[in-house]
C-alpha cells in the first residue's frame, strides 16, 4: 500500500505538528508533551473541560474535534493505540478552568486503563475528573457496557461539548453525555482493509467480493461475513441490528451519521443515507439532524458505519448547539 509518509515511526508526531500548523486559530500543542493537544479557547474559568482521545489513525476523530461548543483537548496515542497518561494529565490540566473535567472516550482497555491512571494522576492535582466510555457498537457484545466506542463517539463527545459550552456543572454534564451514550447504536460494515505504516500489513483481509457486517475501527472480526450487497441489502442488515437493539417508534426523533471508514466515496455514503432515511421514513421515524461523511476513519479502510441517536429536547438542544472545530462546524 502506497503512503504519502517519512519515517513509519514519526507519522503521528508529524500528522499533530502538520494539523497544528494548519489551523493555530483553532490548536496549539502543549510544550509540556508533543502528544497533548488544546483548543486555542480551552479553559474558560467556571467552565467544564472536555477531554477525549484514543489512538491515531481515526482522524478527524479526535483531533479535528476540538474548539467552541465540542472537545477542550485531547491526548493522541499511535496508530490504533491508547495515549499513555502522561499526555493525558497534560491535557486535563491544561483544560482545567476550576469546574472539573470530564473524560470521554471509546470503550477500549488500553484507554481505559491509562485514562483511569491520569484520573487518579489528576486527583493529586486537586482536579475532580469523571469518565463517561462510549458503547454504542451493538455488534461487539451483548451487555451494552462491554461494547466498543466506534463512529457514535462523534455524537457523544458533541453532547458532552455542547452541556459544557452552556456552563453546565460537572455532574449534569456527566448526566447528558451518559444520556447520549445510552441512545445511540453503531453498526458498521467493512469492505477493505487499512494497512498500518509500521509494518505495512492490512489490519485484515477479505476477498474481492465479500464485506464484513459489524467489523471494528481497528480490523476487530465482526459478526457475519459473506458475499457484498447492494446499498440497500447493507443498509438493511445494519438498520436492522440497531433497531432490534433500541426500537424506535413512530413519532420519535433521531439523530442519523453515516459514517465513512477512509477510503469510501461520498457518493456511496449518500446511496447509504437514502436507504436509512427511506427505512426510518417507513417506520414514522423523524430525522431531525444528519452527518454524512468521515467523522470517524480507520486510515484507509473501506466501507462505512450508521449511527442512530434517539433525541429528546434535551439532547437534540446538545446535538442542535452550534461549533466551531478545524474539521467541524455547526451554525
Amino acid at each position: 500500500m502506497k503512503k504519502l509518509i517519512n519515517a513509519p515511526n514519526s507519522v503521528v508526531d508529524e500528522m499533530m505538528e502538520g494539523y497544528a500548523a494548519a489551523y493555530p486559530q483553532y490548536v496549539k500543542i502543549l510544550p509540556q508533551n508533543k502528544r497533548s493537544i488544546v483548543s486555542v479557547a480551552s479553559a474558560r474559568p467556571g467552565k467544564v473541560g472536555v477531554v477525549i482521545g484514543g489512538g491515531s489513525g481515526h482522524e478527524p476523530a479526535s483531533l479535528g474535534l476540538l474548539g467552541t461548543g465540542f472537545a477542550d483537548g485531547v491526548a493522541v496515542g499511535n496508530v490504533f493505540a491508547s495515549p499513555p497518561p502522561d499526555p493525558i494529565l497534560e491535557v486535563t490540566k491544561a483544560v482545567d478552568g476550576g469546574a472539573g473535567v470530564i473524560y470521554v472516550y471509546g470503550n477500549y482497555a488500553g484507554d481505559c486503563m491509562n485514562f483511569d491512571m491520569a484520573m487518579e494522576l489528576a486527583g493529586f492535582e486537586n482536579i475532580r475528573v469523571e469518565t463517561i466510555r462510549v458503547t454504542d457498537d451493538v455488534a461487539s457484545a451483548e451487555l451494552a457496557e462491554e461494547r466498543r466506542g466506534i463512529a457514535g463517539c462523534f455524537m457523544v463527545y458533541k453532547a458532552a461539548g455542547a452541556a459544557a459550552n452552556k456552563g453546565l456543572d460537572l455532574d449534569e454534564v456527566v448526566r447528558l453525555t451518559a444520556k447520549a451514550n445510552d441512545n445511540v447504536r453503531t453498526m458498521g460494515v467493512g469492505l477493505s482493509p487499512c494497512y498500518l505504516p509500521q509494518t505495512g500489513e492490512p489490519s485484515f483481509t477479505l476477498g474481492d467480493d465479500e464485506m464484513e457486517i459489524g467489523l471494528g475501527i481497528h480490523g476487530e472480526p465482526g459478526v457475519m461475513r459473506g458475499p457484498i450487497g447492494t446499498a440497500d441489502e447493507v443498509a438493511q442488515i445494519l438498520f436492522d441490528r440497531i433497531v432490534e437493539d433500541m426500537p424506535l417508534q413512530a413519532g420519535e426523533r433521531v439523530a442519523v451519521l453515516v459514517n465513512g471508514l477512509g477510503s469510501t466515496p461520498q457518493m456511496q455514503l449518500f446511496i447509504m443515507y437514502r436507504s436509512i432515511a427511506h427505512m426510518l421514513a417507513q417506520k414514522g421515524v423523524i430525522v431531525h439532524r444528519s452527518f454524512v461523511g468521515e467523522y470517524v476513519t480507520s486510515l484507509e479502510m473501506g466501507g462505512c458505519s450508521v449511527s442512530i441517536m434517539k433525541l429528546d429536547d434535551e439532547l437534540a438542544e446538545l446535538i442542535d448547539a452550534p461549533a466551531d472545530c478545524a474539521m467541524f462546524v455547526q451554525m
